[in-house]
């Protein structure tokens, strides 16, 4: 295996990591859907599986991903704008 190849696994389990540390915290009341720390880990586990995907040719996990990186940026752009 490349270091190329190596690197984008790499990049790909740490996505899958963040997302689903994402989804236990959600899921255990530890962290809210409206969250920053929440929307944040989906956003970037997202961009690391859209890296991973990418590479692969795996074109429709490649583009559900771009859409959950899109929804957690809109929501965090939501959260930036609401009152303190």
């Amino acid at each position: 295996m490349s270091v190329e190849r190596l690197l984008i696994e790499i990049v790909g389990w740490a996505g899958a990591a963040l997302i689903l540390a994402a989804y236990l915290l959600l899921s255990s009341g530890r962290l809210t859907g409206r969250s920053r720390a929440y929307q944040w880990m989906n956003v970037v586990g997202a961009g690391c599986f859209v890296i991973n995907s990418g590479w692969n040719g795996a074109i429709p996990s490649a583009t559900l991903n771009i859409v959950w990186m899109l929804i957690g940026a809109v929501t965090l752009w939501h959260i930036a704008r609401r009152p303190a």
